[in-house]
């Protein structure tokens, strides 16, 4: 087995690509999965802008997804996904019906207009050329992809903030068992590392968002916030399995942000599974956990200054 890269892609049958247009601070990353997954998802945020996630319940017919898409431009960012669409068709990837392929797309956006030019959003060319630059050695982080308009601690507006963006990681379990992890990360709160509780990322201030919660209306806080990702395993696991891991994956996400799951944050994270392996659904989970903090962490670290905020990187590592 290849040595990990600490990216969702080191996960059998994934694939990831990103597009962004960096002078108008957005974009939109592609996890693709060409054999199909089975794939769950979990919403915990109160304000998601999401597509095709009543698909993923159990109980409906569809089982396994093409893609998922990870957009930024807000609800208009959603176009993207008819990008990923057209190329999978392209591909002949896709739900086979009488009358054609119909390629399975689920996606969620964040919220990035504040940066940038808001009037530039991800659209079917951006989702298209995030297809076409997929690889299964996608490794870069920061702000690329979904994550380059992206930013964490809004509490007292967007100027108070500081950069963020996309992040991975991964852990193999054993016997070429592997849970990786990609986070988007455009959080109304902070992000703390889990390893050592210390703050990575925060409000431009002395004291951070959970202190100034208690002493502070929400009517000066950025009410459009979100951190949107993907954990994977290579894993026989059915859609109800699936969806359990994307819920046991919150609890990275609330680890290594505070607050998490706010009403103002669409707090959505997709889980796939790429088959071949046997292995209990609770371990993955832990781990899924875990991988999904770290990403989340890395996020954020991997970041440099853009859009007047600061960053804690020195430089990008530049997408292929």
């Amino acid at each position: 087995m290849r040595k990990l890269r600490n990216s969702i892609a080191d996960v059998p049958g994934i694939e990831v690509g990103h597009a962004q247009n960096k002078q108008a601070l957005t974009g939109c990353t592609v996890i693709l999965c060409r054999e199909g997954a089975v794939a769950g998802v979990d919403v915990r945020g109160g304000a998601p802008g999401t597509r095709e996630t009543d698909l993923l319940n159990p109980g409906n017919l569809v089982q396994q997804v093409h893609a998922i898409l990870l957009s930024g431009g807000s609800a208009f960012g959603l176009d993207a996904a008819s990008g990923v669409m057209r190329w999978l068709e392209e591909k002949k990837i896709g739900y086979q019906t009488r009358n054609g392929i119909v390629p399975i797309v689920p996606a969620a956006i964040l919220y990035d207009l504040d940066l940038g030019n808001s009037k530039i959003r991800p659209d079917a060319k951006m989702g298209y050329q995030a297809c076409v630059n997929a690889s299964e050695d996608e490794t870069a982080e920061g702000v690329v992809g979904a994550g380059t308009g992206a930013s964490v601690g809004k509490m007292l507006g967007i100027r108070r903030a500081m950069k963020s963006g996309v992040g991975g990681a991964s852990v193999h379990l054993g016997k070429g068992i592997v849970v990786g992890a990609i986070a988007a990360v455009n959080a109304l709160g902070d992000v703390y590392d889990p390893k050592t509780g210390k703050l990575a990322a925060r409000i431009q201030h002395e004291q951070t968002t959970m202190e100034l919660m208690p002493l502070l209306t929400f009517k000066r806080a950025p009410k459009r916030n979100t951190v949107i990702g993907v954990v994977a395993v290579n894993a026989n696991f059915t859609k109800a399995e699936t969806t359990r891991l994307a819920q046991m994956a919150h609890d990275g996400l609330a680890r290594a942000i505070r607050p998490a799951h706010t009403q103002y944050d669409g707090d959505t994270i997709f889980a796939l599974a790429t088959g071949g392996k046997k292995v209990d659904l609770s371990l993955v989970g832990a781990y899924a956990a875990e991988v999904f903090a770290e990403a989340i962490v890395r996020a954020v670290k991997a970041s440099v200054s853009a859009g007047g905020l600061p960053g804690l990187a020195g430089h990008v590592r530049k997408s292929k």
